[in-house]
């Protein structure tokens, strides 16, 4: 996927918060660090550093949310990062983003810290972010 698409789904996506923009995609994309799962439907991008995993963002399209494309993503970027040596995966979400809290609660992942008021919120009071993590089991 081009970083143009990234950028596409993710603006399609991400409506409470700025999306990211082609370049900054291109830039993430460039790291030897950062890897990339997903389709036009769905995409997780991830970077893993020694024995750590840390999902940077994952985005599925409006028109094929809630038809099991960011459980599938989870799985895969969790089987990659693994592969790569990753022992444990972190990440970080909005405290008001209930579905996606719900999403990383089934995967696997347990809250372990909170960034106040890490979100900035265009029409309202920035929000707190929780970090998450989750330990990846190696097979």
């Amino acid at each position: 996927m081009t970083p143009e698409e990234l950028a596409h789904i993710h603006a399609a996506a991400f409506t409470q918060s700025r999306p990211w923009a082609a370049s900054e995609f291109a830039d993430l994309l460039a790291s030897r660090f950062a890897h990339l799962v997903g389709n036009t439907q769905s995409f997780a991008l991830f970077q893993v550093i020694a024995d750590e995993a840390e999902l940077l963002t994952i985005a599925t399209h409006p028109n094929h949310q809630r038809q099991g494309h960011a459980r599938q993503i989870m799985a895969e970027w969790h089987a990659e990062a693994q592969r790569l040596g990753a022992s444990r995966a972190f990440l970080e979400v909005a405290e008001d983003n209930s579905a996606a809290i719900a999403l990383y609660s089934a995967c696997g992942y347990t809250p372990r810290a909170t960034r106040k008021a890490y979100y900035l919120r265009e029409n309202g009071p920035n929000v707190d972010a929780i970090v998450m993590e989750c330990h990846l089991i190696h097979k």
